[in-house]
């Protein structure tokens, strides 16, 4: 490669500065030095960058495109030099955070702010799981940290986890869905009669899961929980909401919860991490998610963001 990143400082300088001398001044460098560099490139490339007629050299047409192309090179070098340093001290030139379809990303805007203001050169990925893909990203090396997941994994190979809290939930339907004129509490069979919405298992790998839904239950399965919650609010089927998304369609009438026989209403929500993601900012997010103690005014009811 003909093009050095020393003759696009000197191009760089030339442009700021004005002139050879004061070019050379501030690169602590001698003007036939700089002018030398800058010949050197023009004869490799059989180009011509300077107009030297006049009293003071001035770019070409060709001259400025090198300028503004290199600045770009200057730019990415220095970015370069600078994540190399960094990733030399033990920070991740990229994490990937999986979060459940049960928990609101909203929580996490604080601590990705504060993330931000002191290590802006790692890059955050955040990938959205359901149930036992949430589990399997980090199996499959998809993901370095699982935030919200729910149900135990089916194997605990590769990856830790601890317990956030307790997700509650409500049995909700339209008021005008058949079930809520049903006497309480509701049984299986029951339900069973009424279609019920889910949300779409991400696993690649393994066997699906549902939730919270009967054997032989008639199903419509979409892809969020706001899809879901969309469809329950149109009386299209019936199912089980986390409380925080249930809550104002309760207050406004808009949802009914209904009581369900021998049926727990909680699930356990857990932070997963994969062994080998042990870079500073997956330690990072790790301790400032374990650390937290207030997701329960929004999400549990019980430890978890800030």
């Amino acid at each position: 490669m003909k093009i050095n990143l020393e003759v696009l400082i000197i191009l760089d300088a030339l442009d700021r500065q004005g002139s050879f001398a004061a070019a050379a001044a501030e690169l602590y460098k001698t003007p036939p030095a700089l002018s030398y560099m800058v010949q050197k490139l023009e004869n490799d490339l059989n180009v011509v960058l300077l107009d030297r007629s006049g009293h003071r050299a001035k770019f070409t047409a060709t001259g400025r495109l090198m300028l503004e192309k290199g600045r770009k090179l200057l730019r990415a070098a220095q970015s370069l030099e600078q994540q190399a340093h960094y990733v030399e001290k033990g920070w991740e030139s990229e994490l990937t955070l999986g979060l459940d379809a049960l928990f609101p990303f909203e929580l996490l805007l604080p601590l990705i702010k504060e993330f931000y203001q002191d290590h802006h050169l790692t890059r955050l990925r955040f990938s959205h799981e359901v149930l036992a893909g949430s589990w399997e990203s980090l199996v499959q090396g998809c993901a370095d940290i699982v935030i919200g997941a729910v149900a135990l994994p089916l194997t605990h190979s590769g990856f830790s986890f601890s317990p956030m809290g307790s997700l509650h939930y409500r049995f909700c339907i339209a008021p005008n869905h058949p079930l809520a004129q049903a006497a309480e509490p509701l049984s299986s069979d029951v339900i069973r009669q009424h279609r019920a919405v889910v949300v779409r298992d991400t696993s690649r790998i393994n066997m699906p899961q549902n939730l919270h839904v009967l054997e032989d239950q008639d199903t419509l399965t979409v892809f969020d929980f706001r899809s879901k919650l969309q469809i329950q609010l149109a009386g299209l089927a019936c199912g089980y909401l986390p409380d925080y998304l249930a809550a104002p369609y309760l207050a406004s009438g808009k949802l009914v919860a209904k009581k369900v026989e021998n049926k727990s209403n909680f699930d356990t929500a857990y932070l997963g991490w994969n062994e080998s993601a042990n870079g500073l900012a997956a330690l990072w997010w790790r301790e400032r998610l374990l650390s937290c103690d207030n997701w329960g005014s929004i999400y549990l009811t019980k430890t978890g963001p800030c």
